[in-house]
């Protein structure tokens, strides 16, 4: 390693820890420090040299201001339990299932107007004439029904506390501290509040070099039960975004009219899993294009007290999209965001339109980790390992942590463990002078979001496993760290302008008739016709659970064809299926003995002779190849994160793009081991992924090969020269 340079790091602090903190701060040769949620910085820091970050929560923490203009706190429109009519009238109590401290239903505004009782079993609306509202018992009666089916009632309902806030609270047992209650920037009296606020706060805060806005304006949807436990949690949603105002200013500018169904829908609340409807797109865009209109207003602001403005990617993220159409316009100088895994990290660190993008890396300096009971060193070195790879692909300006420093100094061990972390990630600087790895193929991930969810694909919770969701997310974490660039492609995208001429492998995965699969749009014959020719004329197409997944015109695959396997849904049963025999030492499974499909998807069988069956196994295929005119289509069952389904995938991607030859310009037999190769510094690294000492042939190019022994976890570096 060679001598780390200062710098980089940004280390949190609170009050009356000022001595403390500076000599961590040596430690970890950090030059900026930040206050957390909770916490305040130690006045001391205003004659320091570090620079100086301060969170900044536009629309929170001032109470004094919306409890005297409580219709302006923002609202979600929320879903009562299903509940069986036994005779023709019904009552429902509809907030029931909900955490009265942080929701309380909307009586300001006309129920007959923004409510909707949902007759769920026929699929229709009840008549407003046939219910009526008890404001004091929180239920709705419905008459004149039909016995036996089930009925819900959808209601908007004040978020009268900030859930993260909220969460924290909980968490940190904050005991009797105001709840702080959030306000909508939308409404007149919050729009004037927020920037004189953020005008007079400037004037009283001439310490501060960076303004960390925590986030904007909407809470992404984060609904708690009954019991102050987490009900709904959904990272993407603008369920929280709602109100009669945003309804009436939606339909003005679209001539649209929203109803709580658009919210609501079905209980689904427009979960990114759902294939998105027109008039959720729609909302989507409208809602960013305010948000980002109004966040200027307050980044301008900064700027004009010359300052800089940042984005804390969390919390009230919604609107703000990063990958969206209107981001660019805020203005923003930088982007932080917490490093869950390498997707999160690409997440960050690919962000477009900011001079510098700074990670928030694990784990938080809490008591759930910080305790006796636990080692907190040891998640921080299993973050930084699995995030190391993919800051190797795209860098990472900056690093940092979040927190109770205090807490953390009681744990020297991983105050140890950070300053090795800090000094290695100055030292992936020092080597590549911020410039780019070469990557040897172009692959587009292909699902209904497209750019607009780059690298948060298969998302429930920020970087929490799901096990819904872990055999795909698992292809995400693999592609953030491999010598491939990554772009994401939506089905209207190929509608409208067909597959990018520089693309060498599309890849398509997720379960039948969610958004990542596709849904409904596989019935679209220019969509698959486009598809057919890029592979047949020498493309690649790798397809993960069900890919192109419909029942429609006898095929459940509408790639079948392309890809040479079909699954068995229940349809085909009387079809015997003859072709089971596997193909030895092909090119993907080369020094792979071992598989995990995760959840896997049953029934998947051969429809082609010419189809080279990889892994078979309980009567069903779970890998295949197969030949597509001049192009190749490779099928896997599913793919969860390790580090020998990263290879597989990788071997897989090479060979579906007829790419085989170029597998070896940066490459390590050894599948614990990644090899990035910079150009333009004329340097490479290998890195041991293992936490145990390795050893492995590393290739920088066909002919040029050679032997390495790796320590646990070692990353080395070599000239290319």
């Amino acid at each position: 390693m060679t001598q780390p340079v200062k710098g980089r790091v940004t280390i949190p602090s609170e009050n009356n820890f000022y001595e403390e903190t500076l000599k961590i701060a040596a430690q970890w040769h950090a030059d900026a420090v930040r206050d957390s949620d909770g916490t305040h910085l130690d006045p001391r820091f205003k004659d320091n040299h570090m620079k100086i970050y301060n969170a900044y929560f536009p629309v929170r923490g001032h109470n004094d201001f919306i409890s005297q203009h409580r219709e302006e706190i923002p609202e979600a429109y929320l879903m009562s339990d299903r509940v069986v009519a036994t005779e023709a009238t019904v009552t429902i109590a509809f907030a029931e299932a909900y955490f009265n401290q942080q929701l309380q239903p909307d009586y300001r505004h006309d129920p007959k107007e923004y409510w909707q009782v949902y007759d769920r079993t026929a699929g229709m609306v009840i008549d407003p004439a046939q219910w009526s509202v008890d404001q004091a018992h929180n239920t709705v009666t419905v008459t004149d029904i039909t016995p036996w089916h089930e009925f819900t009632v959808s209601f908007p309902a004040y978020c009268i506390w900030d859930p993260v806030e909220m969460y924290n609270h909980l968490t940190n047992n904050w005991g009797d501290k105001p709840h702080e209650m959030p306000f909508d920037v939308l409404q007149p009296y919050s729009h004037e509040f927020v920037l004189a606020e953020m005008k007079r706060w400037l004037a009283d805060h001439p310490e501060v070099d960076v303004v960390r806005f925590t986030t904007f304006f909407y809470q992404f949807m984060l609904i708690f039960n009954k019991h102050a436990k987490e009900k709904y949690v959904d990272w993407f949603g603008y369920g929280l975004t709602v109100s009669p105002r945003m309804m009436a200013e939606f339909e003005k500018a679209t001539g649209e009219k929203l109803t709580a169904e658009d919210f609501v829908d079905e209980g689904y609340y427009n979960s990114p899993f759902r294939v998105p409807s027109d008039h959720f797109r729609q909302y989507i865009d409208f809602v960013s294009r305010f948000v980002s209109k109004t966040a200027k207003e307050l980044v301008d602001l900064v700027h004009a007290d010359g300052k800089e403005a940042m984005m804390f990617l969390g919390d009230h993220w919604i609107g703000t999209e990063p990958y969206g159409k209107y981001f660019g316009n805020i203005g923003l100088d930088a982007i932080v965001g917490s490093v869950g895994d390498g997707t999160t990290t690409r997440m960050i660190v690919d962000i477009p339109h900011v001079r510098y993008r700074e990670g928030r890396f694990l784990p938080y300096f809490f008591p759930d980790s910080f305790n006796e009971h636990n080692d907190p060193s040891i998640e921080a070195k299993q973050n930084w390992i699995q995030a190391r790879r993919a800051i190797l692909r795209a860098g990472m300006e900056r690093m940092g942590y979040g927190g109770y420093l205090s807490l953390a100094a009681k744990f020297p061990k991983f105050v140890d463990t950070v300053t090795q972390i800090t000094d290695e990630f100055r030292d992936i600087h020092a080597h590549t002078q911020d410039t780019k790895p070469q990557s040897n193929l172009r692959v587009y991930v292909l699902n209904q979001w497209g750019k607009l969810r780059s690298w948060q694909a298969f998302t429930v919770a920020h970087a929490i496993p799901n096990k819904g969701s872990y055999s795909y997310y698992g292809v995400m974490e693999t592609l953030s760290g491999m010598n491939v660039d990554v772009h994401f492609l939506s089905f209207q995208d190929i509608l409208k302008n067909g597959i990018p001429n520089d693309a060498d492998v599309l890849l398509n995965m997720g379960d039948e008739g969610t958004a990542y699969s596709g849904g409904d749009v596989w019935q679209n014959p220019q969509l698959v016709a486009a598809i057919n020719a890029f592979v047949h004329q020498g493309g690649g197409f790798v397809g993960i659970g069900d890919p192109s997944a419909v029942r429609y015109q006898g095929q459940f695959f509408q790639l079948k064809q392309l890809l040479g396997v079909e699954r068995e849904v229940g349809y085909t049963l009387s079809y015997d299926k003859y072709f089971t025999e596997v193909t030895k030492d092909h090119f993907i499974t080369q020094g792979i003995d071992q598989f995990n499909w995760g959840e896997s998807k049953l029934g998947v069988y051969s429809t082609d002779e010419a189809t080279q069956i990889l892994e078979y196994s309980n009567g069903e295929i779970h890998l295949s190849a197969h030949p597509f005119g001049q192009g190749q289509g490779v099928y896997m069952t599913g793919l969860p994160f390790s580090f020998l389904n990263a290879r597989l995938l990788m071997r897989a991607i090479y060979y579906a793009a007829g790419a085989t030859d170029r597998i070896t310009q940066g490459y390590a037999d050894n599948p614990a081991c990644e090899v990035s190769l910079f150009p333009e510094t004329h340097q490479y690294c290998v890195i041991n992924n293992s936490a145990e000492a390795v050893d492995t042939t590393v290739y920088l190019n066909a002919t040029r090969k050679h032997a390495v022994h790796l320590a646990g976890n070692a990353i080395e570096w070599g000239s290319l020269k």
